[in-house]
């Protein structure tokens, strides 16, 4: 959320604002950091309510904010139908590793488990599947010897910063993924 708040700031991403930071957690160190940027946040816990329900009232604030492209950053969910029908095509999320390799949760380490020679992050459109639908960029960070989990990361997370705010750029400007 930070790269791109900041990436929009800067100007490499022109043409846009972010509308709003959402996030299920009050706790989210994301809703403080675009506080500090003055960009609106609001807090939409799920308090054991079902997915669809909770989709809904994220999809309502979206809808009133009047927000185009939905960018997920450490949203650690899958999407209802409900969100994803308001916002088919429309919504994207960044994850730490070269899918359809190691999908869900510590992808880092699932690679590093797995002695995978090389790792690194994906852009793709959301859908119903599990950090599935389609890929439209990637890069790709070798796994060195005697990584770990923090080292791994650390490298991925500095090509995320810099893929996602190219992706969501070209994007909102209507052109081709160039990586």
């Amino acid at each position: 959320m930070v790269a791109l708040a900041d990436a929009v700031n800067d100007g490499r991403i022109p043409n846009a604002e972010v509308a709003i930071v959402i996030s299920d957690r009050p706790d989210a160190a994301g809703l403080a950091k675009a506080k500090e940027r003055g960009i609106e946040t609001l807090v939409i816990e799920r308090r054991g309510r079902a997915r669809e329900e909770h989709d809904a009232e994220i999809v309502d604030a979206l809808k009133a904010c009047r927000v185009d492209l939905v960018c997920l950053a450490g949203y650690l969910r899958v999407l209802s139908r409900v969100f994803l029908d308001a916002y088919r095509g429309r919504i994207l999320n960044i994850h730490p590793s070269l899918l359809p390799a190691f999908p869900g949760l510590e992808a880092q380490r699932q690679a590093l488990d797995a002695g995978a020679k090389s790792s690194g992050c994906t852009v793709h459109f959301v859908d119903e599947t599990l950090d599935g639908g389609p890929v439209i960029a990637q890069r790709i960070v070798p796994v060195l010897e005697g990584d770990t989990f923090e080292t791994l990361s650390a490298r991925i997370l500095a090509e995320e910063h810099e893929l996602y705010p190219e992706i969501v750029a070209m994007l909102t400007s209507g052109g081709e993924p160039t990586s």
